[in-house]
């Protein structure tokens, strides 16, 4: 039977939105997300885990509201899962083996964002509400194995397992960072006890405890050593800005911390502080002043030596900030930052580190989020050019919310045109935005980004309201969107064979062939432009993606006489602390032009110390003697799809007109062809094993054999503390590979007198009057 063209007309345009041409600079729809996606991740090659707070979600799984979903990167289909805790300003971090982990998040609570029905004792959170069914999860540690598409992902295996009772942290937590160690062993650092603006009463009398609402300690996850949350006096003395603080391991194995307007450089195993120098002109960039912040990408070039950039934010005075109630200030009128600093903590030189000024921003930018792409640029995304992070009824100086000009958002003026900062551009020319559209949404507070393995970027979330708001200025957004960098211009993209699944620190260096057919002019001059990369796009919210890294990997290569090329690719650098244990991509670059990523694993999947294995020399770079060139087509077009692409969707649609094939068989087709446009998948061979030369440094070289180890002391676990969950331990969820360690669970069984919580201290107070002098709670968990 011949399908009529009727019939083959709407099989096209159900099909339309996953064949969306791919321009570069552009953005599409990634579909509705039916959760807000305050935070996301990468799980796997296929799928995309969102969270949301616990709120009123038209979504329904198991009865109630969901806040949690998997989106499907081919498709553009969600998932519901079933998350218990209230996941509310979490934290998250990959785990060795590939599972995830969140950590805290906010009490129950119900319509409206009150208190849930069901009290904690002394009656100041909630750990449980009849309305919307969520569960106390300031103490909650969530884990979830990433399971491929088509999985049930509500299963025993692919769902989360989220059992604070059996499962949980030493103390509350809400806005803490976590961080992995060289081990992989995560250490969770500070956070509130409960909701609020900032974390301070005023005036700030009680910096340590602020009457039981912060939290100024710090805990390991697993805790294989025993030891209790231990006291950091860095948060104590940046009391106030000191949530969700920015953290990033250093190669010595030492952390670097940021908050409020002061440094740090930190031994967590001592519990040693290195102060650094304030950042200048006392600008926040920690929530809610929100800067984007990331690590620029460790390159042979710079010896792999981390430089922190931190950009935007907001420099209001300190009064202007106010309590955990709402800001003194009506911030949405404030001018965010566009400020630019640098710091490289670690100097090899000897020096003493300290602040460079960088390029401003294009504009000023509050929850402005770095992406770091494939290339080494880093694309800059969502924020406001007013304002800051947070939501509120009111500030001090508009007391009534019928005259908050913006809903209950305390930003505005959404800074909706990425731009792309070039780390390696003369100072002066460091930014642009030629030819980048505007996002079609805005995207405020609780925003997110992620680097997919395509190498685009997805964009979510935006609600700055305590509970669902689809009609107030700045509303809960449900839409996604993709953005495509300038490197989508490309007709075709780079490929490559050989990928290994698992990188060594140290090793034999392992080979990938890409085919001629995936780069064009000369093949001499693609293999000197090619490089090798490992990302790992982080755990995202609130403008962070926490774990993000880039290390490009040395490489040499021989160009082949048929135009194709051997990149030979060193195995991790021998310290494991420059790029934790635990899944990331691995990119080729070629002329500037990303492949698709691999998924691959670092290190051994294990929470343990990392073996580090000698160094091996690679080869000696090869030119072809020919004049040997790529197959592919030089010229450029507004997308990644090409007119051969466009071609063969044609093609297909014909031949099912004139050769009679069936509606399924012609749509099977399409979505295929849709498909491959999308992902352009390389094939995954295994690779040899691998292995890394490296500049001569106190750290490194050949003769580096102990790596990290040798060099310092590293907190070791062995992989008994990483366990499978044990089915008598939950009737939910059952998990069959390492994820947990149930040996010694904490219980949530607590008093919140026992956290020194004072009795006259409500901090879920249904009425939030607090006054500038004297703590008495909050109406809305920001």
């Amino acid at each position: 039977m011949i399908p009529s063209l009727s019939l083959l007309a709407a099989v096209l345009a159900s099909v339309a939105p996953i064949c969306t041409a791919q321009s570069a600079g552009s953005f599409t729809s990634g579909g509705d997300s039916q959760v807000s996606a305050m935070m996301m991740f990468l799980g796997n090659d296929k799928m995309v885990y969102i969270m949301d707070k616990a709120e009123g979600n038209a979504a329904q799984i198991n009865g109630h509201p969901a806040w949690g979903a998997v989106w499907n990167i081919d498709t553009h289909e969600v998932e519901l899962q079933d998350i218990r805790t209230n996941i509310f300003c979490s934290s998250g971090m990959h785990l060795p083996n590939g599972s995830f982990a969140t950590f805290g998040g906010n009490g129950a609570i119900t319509v409206g964002g009150d208190m849930g029905s069901v009290l904690n004792p002394g009656g100041y959170s909630a750990s449980f509400d009849e309305t919307y069914q969520d569960y106390d999860g300031t103490k909650a540690i969530r884990i979830l194995d990433p399971c491929p598409a088509g999985s049930d992902f509500n299963s025993a295996e692919c769902g989360w397992f989220d059992q604070p009772d059996l499962l949980g942290m030493q103390k509350q937590r809400w806005y803490s960072t976590a961080e992995p160690t060289a081990t992989g062993q995560i250490v969770i650092i500070g956070g509130y006890t409960s909701g609020g603006y900032i974390n301070r009463n005023y005036p700030n009398v009680d910096p340590e405890f602020e009457g039981g609402a912060a939290t100024c300690t710090y805990e390991y996850y697993p805790n294989t050593d025993g030891k209790g949350a231990e006291t950091m006096q860095f948060l104590i003395d940046t009391s106030g800005l000191n949530s969700y603080p920015h953290t990033f391991l250093m190669p010595s194995g030492k952390m670097f911390l940021q908050a409020n307007y002061s440094t740090m450089l930190w031994d967590h195993e001592t519990n040693t502080e290195t102060r650094l120098p304030d950042m200048p002109g006392q600008i926040v960039r920690v929530y809610p002043g929100s800067g984007a912040v990331a690590m620029l990408p460790l390159t042979p070039e710079n010896n792999y030596n981390p430089t922190i950039l931190l950009c935007g934010g907001s420099d209001m005075p300190e009064y202007d900030w106010g309590n955990y109630s709402w800001p003194f200030i009506d911030t949405f009128s404030y001018p965010a930052s566009k400020d630019c600093q640098r710091i490289t903590p670690e100097p090899e030189d000897g020096s003493s580190p300290d602040y460079v000024q960088d390029d401003d921003m294009l504009e000023g930018r509050t929850m402005g989020q770095f992406i770091i792409l494939p290339t080494g640029k880093l694309l800059v995304v969502n924020g406001g050019e007013n304002g800051t992070a947070g939501y509120s009824d009111k500030t001090l100086e508009t007391q009534s919310y019928a005259d908050m000009p913006y809903g209950m958002s305390l930003a505005a003026a959404p800074a909706l045109t990425p731009s792309i900062y070039d780390p390696n551009a003369k100072s002066g020319s460091r930014w642009s935005n030629d030819g980048f559209d505007a996002a079609s949404y805005p995207r405020l507070y609780h925003s997110s980004a992620l680097l997919l393995p395509d190498a685009s970027v997805l964009i979510g979330g935006s609600n700055p309201n305590v509970d669902v708001n689809l009609t107030t200025y700045f509303p809960t957004t449900y839409a996604l969107e993709i953005f495509y960098p300038p490197y989508y211009s490309a007709k075709t993209r780079p490929t490559f064979t050989g990928a290994p699944d698992k990188l060594t620190y140290g090793g034999k260096y392992f080979d990938l062939t890409i085919s001629k057919e995936s780069y064009s002019g000369s093949s001499n001059d693609a293999a000197k432009s090619a490089t090798c990369v490992v990302i790992r796009p982080g755990w995202t919210t609130h403008a962070m993606n926490m774990g993000q890294r880039y290390l490009q990997l040395n490489s040499t290569y021989t160009v082949n006489d048929d135009g194709s090329i051997v990149l030979h690719c060193s195995q991790m650098p021998p310290n494991a602390n420059l790029f934790q244990p635990g899944p990331a991509l691995l990119f080729v670059n070629v002329n500037e032009i990303p492949s698709n990523g691999t998924f691959l694993t670092v290190g051994s999947g294990n929470i343990e110390t990392q073996e580090m294995a000698d160094v091996v020399a690679l080869p000696t770079s090869v030119l072809s003697s020919s004049d040997a060139s790529g197959g592919a087509d030089s010229s450029s077009t507004g997308g990644s799809g090409s007119d051969e692409d466009s071609g063969s969707n044609k093609a297909v649609i014909i031949g099912a007109v004139v050769g009679g094939l069936v509606v399924f068989g012609v749509l099977g087709a399409i979505i295929g062809i849709c498909v491959a446009r999308r992902r352009r998948a390389s094939a995954q061979a295994p690779g040899p094993g691998s292995s890394y030369p490296m500049r001569e440094s106190p750290r490194y070289g050949a003769d580096a054999a102990g790596g990290a180890a040798a060099a310092r002391g590293l907190r070791s676990s062995d992989s008994s503390a990483f366990v499978p969950l044990q089915q008598d331990y939950n009737q939910h969820q059952s998990w069959n590979s390492s994820n947990a360690s149930l040996q010694a669970p904490y219980k949530d069984n607590y008093d919140p007198r026992q956290n020194g919580m004072s009795l006259d201290y409500d901090p879920y107070a249904a009425e939030s009057r607090m006054s500038t002098s004297t703590p008495q709670g909050r109406p809305h968990r920001f």
